[in-house]
């Protein structure tokens, strides 16, 4: 199959697109054809090396950690899923490798995509949708009424918070630059600080989550 692929980690390269074996199935995982596949920091930073001592990838290693497609086969034991399924993940940190046509995955990990997301849409949201929810929900224990910051609020993490913590039913102040002022207000935010003129720590009291 094709895939993006890191030879070497370092800034200056070792990336290409080449060819790499298929995925081999275990019995609980799902194998999915990639349709679309969402790009984020967390690649260029593991491209550079700076997860190697705590996520010791076996290279040539093929990046990326979120995606989008359909799936082509399943495991023995696999019950959830079955082949023409639309799905999206974000595969487990030892187990990466969206930048491909395929990609065997845990059941476990694995969801079936909303009917109304475009492939394109659902593989922008599983990286930043889980960040999202383990730190305001599983983390944070956020409630209705409590107040939360969300620093970077027009990032891909922030976006996504924004719209959480106000489904939670809490207030929401955000940092952003000016030009994503109208943009991080229209997601929800109730309280708008542009980093770029004001320091929110004159600004904000008590603040519950940040």
């Amino acid at each position: 199959m094709k895939a993006f692929i890191v030879d070497r980690y370092g800034k200056k390269g070792g990336a290409r697109i080449g060819e790499m074996p298929d995925p081999q199935l275990r019995e609980d995982d799902v194998l999915v054809q990639v349709h679309a596949a969402g790009v984020n920091p967390l690649d260029s930073k593991i491209a550079d090396g700076e997860f190697k001592l705590i996520l010791p990838y076996r290279l040539p290693l093929i990046l990326g950690n979120d995606f989008a497609g359909v799936v082509v086969r399943a495991g023995s034991r696999v019950r959830r899923f079955k082949p023409g399924d639309e799905v999206y993940a974000r595969p487990d940190a030892d187990r990466i490798g969206a930048f491909a046509q395929f990609i065997a995955i845990k059941e476990d990990s694995l969801a079936i995509k909303p009917k109304e997301l475009t492939m394109e849409e659902a593989a922008s949201i599983p990286l930043v949708g889980l960040t999202a929810w383990q730190a305001l929900i599983e983390k944070a224990n956020l409630k209705r009424g409590q107040k939360v910051l969300i620093h970077a609020g027009s990032g891909g993490v922030g976006t996504f918070a924004i719209q959480l913590a106000k489904h939670v039913g809490a207030t929401v102040a955000t940092t952003t630059s000016a030009a994503n002022l109208d943009w991080v207000k229209a997601l929800g935010a109730d309280i708008v600080i542009d980093y770029t003129r004001d320091d929110f720590t004159t600004i904000l009291r008590d603040y519950d989550v940040v």
